[in-house]
């Protein structure tokens, strides 16, 4: 198993006519594989914004600095993006990451472009902003600076403490309420996040970023994501608890996915980590999905359906009256869009 990996395996790639296999003793090709490093690409995209029209998701716009992610969630249900990358959605997705280099440019030149219209754009989508590769790379910081000049609002997802690096930015977006952030917590227990997200924050060090964001004027919520039937699901009032007392807002949750190669991936860590459970976990994720593992459907795929569906929206419901949060995630203003005089930004250091 590679050091810090959310898997170790790559599932075939269904765009793919071909698929190599790995004899059973991969050391002897594969001497490096215990620490398989990181490679990043350049990703030569000529526009930022990704147009969303599925009514379960609530944005038109997202930006994705970064496509792949170094944190590793087995459950990630954008691994099976990576496929159209022509990589797999096991290990690669996780291990080969495309960089957006431009995209700070092709955020100022969308942002300028005469149509237009000024609204939220969610940074990411997809993705997490946030991922390690930003500590170093920056794009995340050079779009939000982006975002700053032109004071058009933007909502972030993350489940990394670096967004804190970038209060500065955030604090200012915020004094005329243009930013939002999010923080995703699937579990408290970090010895379950050691496997299931190997390469991201801790749970405590997500609820001190809540604090912080909290204490300095950011507009901070919590999403319960996913969840996970028979795993996670007992966590959502401790949660939501936890997260209200450190100044969250809001809340939402998120029922686990499983499209494509991502339920071999889910399946594969289920049965190495948790054997003993991985019978009772399946069923139940299937109790969600009228009796399958996945399903597409509008409407049903984030939430599930069926009565396991109802006895844990009821249950994410009382904790949220119980916490004092609120499950309307908090409005920005379009209204202080500006496009500045010199649009030739000191953005790209």
């Amino acid at each position: 198993m590679p050091k810090a990996r959310g898997t170790a395996i790559n599932p075939p790639n269904r765009f793919e006519r071909l698929h190599v296999e790995p004899l059973d003793d991969s050391t002897e090709l594969e001497p490096d594989l215990p620490d398989r490093l990181t490679q990043f690409f350049v990703d030569n995209s000529k526009s930022i914004l990704s147009e969303n029209d599925s009514p379960d998701v609530p944005f038109t716009y997202s930006i994705n600095p970064y496509r792949g992610c170094e944190h590793g969630c087995v459950y990630c249900y954008a691994r099976a993006d990576h496929e159209y990358l022509g990589f797999s959605a096991g290990l690669d997705f996780e291990s080969k990451i495309l960089v957006k280099t431009e995209a700070p440019r092709l955020l100022q030149e969308a942002l300028s472009a005469s149509n237009w219209n000024p609204q939220t754009i969610c940074l990411s989508g997809d993705t997490d902003c946030y991922q390690p590769a930003e500590r170093r790379l920056q794009l995340t910081r050079q779009c939000l600076e982006v975002f700053a000049a032109y004071r058009n609002p933007v909502s972030i997802i993350t489940k990394n403490a670096l967004v804190q690096r970038d209060i500065d930015l955030l604090k200012d977006l915020a004094h005329d309420n243009l930013v939002t952030v999010t923080m995703t917590i699937t579990t408290l227990d970090d010895d379950l996040i050691r496997t299931l997200e190997p390469r991201t924050s801790r749970a405590g060090l997500r609820l001190s970023t809540i604090r912080t964001l909290a204490d300095n004027g950011i507009p901070v919520g919590v999403s319960v994501a996913p969840i996970i039937p028979g795993l996670t699901d007992q966590e959502i009032p401790a949660i939501l608890y936890a997260a209200a007392e450190n100044g969250a807002r809001y809340a939402g949750y998120i029922i686990l996915r499983l499209p494509h190669a991502v339920r071999e991936v889910f399946m594969e860590w289920l049965e190495r980590e948790l054997p003993l459970k991985a019978h009772k976990i399946r069923n139940r994720i299937t109790d969600f999905r009228g009796g399958r593992v996945s399903n597409y459907e509008w409407g049903t795929r984030t939430r599930g359906k069926g009565p396991s569906a109802v006895a844990v929206r009821t249950l994410f419901e009382q904790a949220l009256r119980r916490s004092g949060l609120s499950s309307e995630k908090h409005e920005l203003s379009n209204h202080h869009f500006r496009i500045p005089l010199d649009r030739q930004l000191d953005l790209f250091h």
